[in-house]
């Protein structure tokens, strides 16, 4: 349990720092919408730019692996958007936002020492394939469906290609045989940009977190959570162990990473479209809380605890 604690505590501390710069009047709201735009536009984009250009993406991929993962994201992504609509009266890009925070993890602060702590140096293939892919299917697919309700195939397609995180993953995608051509100033402007992408994210979600409070309530985080940290790895567990077959460090690496909180990328997803930040920020600061019993519960479960 203390190792839980340890591996969340970061989280806290940055969001809480956020929060008490609004609170005692250190940084304005504008501050943290500055941030975000920040990390939305340079630095996650300059993230996800490093990690496909450097990635070990082998030929050969483990399509089980693949589908328990996001068989189960799809599943519960579709389903937090139903709930949303039907029981809470959501529309438009605050669908996607639920539905975005109930399937995209918490990878970088929770879910790599996690897993890293629990298999060690054997799942650390498992593990880097998943966060090769993972945020920019993501990312794909919220855009879609946030961008393509209104939009003409020609107007949906100008906005994709200029959008900041789908020009990270072109020029990521783009690059890979050329990765150790490219000048040694270029990756050291890269790194210093990416390195800052998930303490920004925290601090301007604590921000955010003071502006809003919990204006959405605690019903619809609650669900968003209860899908995050229950159903999500409890589907990747099924297909991953029921009907696909794979090591069981493989099957571990992809349960544990479906276990993590509401990633940050949800709350910087509602903020770009500036509808559902409060939902967004309630499920992410609460999913985060719970995860400290729910991961070590998983953990137990799947005998590395």
């Amino acid at each position: 349990m203390l190792s839980s604690l340890l591996i969340v505590l970061p989280v806290f501390g940055l969001i809480a720092l956020g929060f008490a710069a609004r609170w005692v009047k250190l940084v304005r709201d504008t501050t943290g919408e500055g941030l975000s735009d920040f990390v939305f536009v340079l630095a996650v984009p300059c993230l996800l730019f490093r990690t496909l250009a450097k990635a070990d993406i082998p030929a050969s991929q483990p399509w089980g692996y693949w589908i328990a993962y996001f068989g189960g994201l799809v599943i519960v992504g579709a389903l937090a958007m139903l709930i949303a609509k039907r029981v809470f009266n959501r529309k438009g890009p605050e669908l996607v936002v639920s539905g975005f925070a109930a399937g995209q993890s918490n990878t970088v602060f929770v879910g790599v020492p996690m897993i890293l702590k629990a298999y060690g140096a054997a799942g650390a293939v498992p593990l880097g394939l998943l966060l090769a892919v993972h945020l920019p299917v993501i990312m794909v697919l919220a855009t879609l469906l946030a961008e393509g309700r209104s939009a003409s195939l020609t107007t949906l397609a100008r906005r994709l290609i200029t959008h900041p995180i789908i020009v990270g993953i072109l020029l990521g995608s783009l690059s890979r045989p050329f990765v150790d051509f490219l000048p040694r100033p270029l990756w050291i402007i890269v790194d210093a940009i990416a390195d800052t992408a998930v303490p920004c994210a925290l601090i301007s979600l604590g921000i955010a977190m003071r502006r809003y409070g919990l204006q959405s309530g605690l019903a619809l985080p609650a669900v968003l959570s209860a899908l995050k940290l229950f159903l999500h790895p409890l589907i990747v567990y099924l297909l991953a162990t029921r009907v696909f077959e794979m090591p069981s460090h493989w099957s571990g690496v992809a349960v544990l990473f479906a276990a993590c909180p509401c990633g940050i990328n949800a709350y910087l997803f509602a903020e770009r479209y500036k509808q559902g930040m409060a939902d967004a920020s309630s499920a992410i600061a609460l999913s985060t809380m719970l995860s400290l019993f729910t991961t070590a519960a998983w953990l137990t479960w799947l005998g590395v605890g």
